[in-house]
């Protein structure tokens, strides 16, 4: 099990402001994520990686990838009170689900630096 937030780097954003929303995408994919991945994802430690998602377009193509898989999936919008304008795209958040089906949707990206 694992969870997977990925970010859209193309923004640049304060690390601040990227840490916020990675905890966003965090919390919100874990809630609506099964009752048995939630339970077994904290069991096992909550593990999560962020990953390097690179553009807008990319992090949506993402998105319908886990849709389609049937694995939890929250796009998030900034609400434009800070940095971005409002409704920009700042990360995805996907997962907890087992690391099989994250890593097919997820596996070809690299870590976020």
């Amino acid at each position: 099990m694992k969870q997977v937030l990925i970010v859209n780097s193309a923004l640049a954003l304060p690390p601040g402001k990227m840490a916020a929303q990675v905890a966003h995408a965090s919390i919100a994919a874990f809630l609506i994520a099964d009752d048995g991945n939630r339970k077994q994802w904290l069991e096992v430690g909550m593990p999560k990686i962020v990953l390097d998602g690179g553009t807008e377009v990319q992090i949506r193509q993402l998105l319908r990838q886990a849709q389609e898989a049937g694995v939890p999936a929250y796009l998030v919008r900034d609400a434009g009170r800070t940095v971005v304008p409002e409704g920009t795209v700042t990360c995805l958040g996907i997962g907890p689900a087992p690391v099989q089906q994250i890593d097919a949707i997820t596996g070809a990206l690299g870590l976020l630096r």
